[in-house]
């Protein structure tokens, strides 16, 4: 088979950079003489550190700082031996646009979001969204009065916290109403009539979580455990504290999996039917010596050529709820096929790296916890694969 491509090696400051771009020939692709990837497994590590709490209840009141990375196979580091589902519905345009306030969306959609995972939050109420703002506003003075780090350049003047629910982002009603949060300031000449700009953006949310989970908690506790964050890391750390002493919770790095952006590769390319994806971006990171950083681009006929020859049965809007799953052996093939053709014509072997990047036109995501999501019509995919992958950090 016929393959065009453009290799460019490249070093940056002791990397080695490899750019590749795809442009299949084949009318069909098969998966047939693949070479299968190496998969390596991570133990759950044994340990985990203990967090006292105000309330004599134990149980789903303790709280536990994550120690290590997930492994590839998304196990939950020191707590559990679950894992990430192997089978979840394909994507369906959900118009939350409609439901969703313009502003909020606009805000969602347009920024790239730093990741948290975040324990249930105990005796957190909707209805005190207000009183939370006054809280927060006056937290944030506190410590800006004992001298910590809260100033963000150019905008010196005093700090006001705005708490909203954002309607229309529940999948399920045992979904609780994501909550955004916003830090306003000024400059400090600014004229009385200047309206304050925003410094500090975040939502805590949980779309389509798991129900034996949410149902098991006591009353007291509200479960929005993916919270996103794009400012300053001081004004981050200072919402933070708060959370963390108001609610009696605790944070932790949600970093998105190998297998994590495995399953954003298939469910995006699943999209290019209804909405052009435009390109399919991976960068893989290969154990090398110096460190091996490949960027592999396919164009988004292609991709999508692969993805219907590896699927099982085809998806669409007539297509029963079984048929129009997604499974874990057909992520796999996806993924298959992209490092068989890379191997096959430059010799390297994507499977003995880890995938670290994904983008498309539909969003971005990244290993370290970065998210962007440009398409309002599928938020609500990218959102259920994330709550699920925080909520494995939950302790049971």
């Amino acid at each position: 088979m016929d393959v065009i491509g453009r290799f460019q090696p490249r070093r940056l400051l002791g990397k080695r950079v490899v750019q590749i771009c795809f442009r299949f020939l084949s009318a069909s692709v098969g998966t047939e003489n693949m070479e299968r990837p190496r998969i390596s497994e991570t133990r759950t590590p044994s340990t985990s550190v203990g967090v006292q709490r105000r309330s004599k209840s134990k149980s789903y009141r303790q709280s536990y700082h994550s120690l290590g990375a997930a492994s590839r196979l998304g196990l939950t580091p020191g707590f559990t031996a679950r894992r990430l589902n192997t089978k979840r519905r394909a994507p369906k345009r959900h118009s939350i646009a409609e439901k969703v306030s313009p502003d909020h969306l606009a805000l969602l959609l347009k920024t790239e979001w730093q990741l948290s995972y975040v324990t249930p939050l105990y005796h957190f109420r909707h209805t005190q969204l207000k009183s939370y703002a006054r809280q927060l506003s006056a937290f944030i003075a506190a410590e800006k009065e004992q001298g910590l780090a809260v100033e963000v350049e150019g905008l010196q003047s005093g700090f006001r916290a705005s708490f909203s629910a954002v309607r229309g982002m529940a999948a399920t009603d045992d979904d609780p109403e994501t909550v955004f949060v916003q830090i306003l300031s000024k400059p400090p000449f600014a004229k009385k009539d200047e309206p304050q700009k925003s410094v500090w953006s975040g939502w805590l949310s949980c779309v389509n979580g798991n129900a034996e989970y949410l149902s098991s908690l006591p009353e007291e506790f509200t479960c929005l455990p993916l919270f996103g964050s794009s400012g300053s890391e001081a004004l981050t750390a200072a919402v933070k504290s708060w959370f963390k002493q108001t609610f009696d919770c605790c944070f932790g790095p949600l970093e998105i999996s190998h297998t994590s952006l495995q399953w954003l590769v298939a469910l995006w390319t699943n999209c290019h039917a209804e909405s052009n994806i435009q390109h399919l971006k991976m960068i893989w990171s290969l154990p090398s010596a110096p460190p091996l950083q490949v960027t592999y681009t396919v164009s988004p006929g292609d991709a999508w050529e692969l993805w219907s020859s590896v699927r099982k049965s085809p998806a669409g809007e007539e297509a029963s709820e079984e048929a129009s799953s997604i499974d874990i052996e057909e992520v796999t093939g996806l993924m298959k096929g992209l490092s068989s053709h890379f191997y096959r014509h430059f010799r390297l072997d994507l499977s003995a790296g880890s995938l670290s990047q994904v983008a498309t036109a539909l969003g971005s995501a990244k290993h370290g916890g970065k998210i962007k999501m440009s398409n309002s019509r599928y938020v609500i995919t990218t959102l259920t694969l994330l709550t699920e992958c925080a909520l494995l950090k939950m302790p049971i």
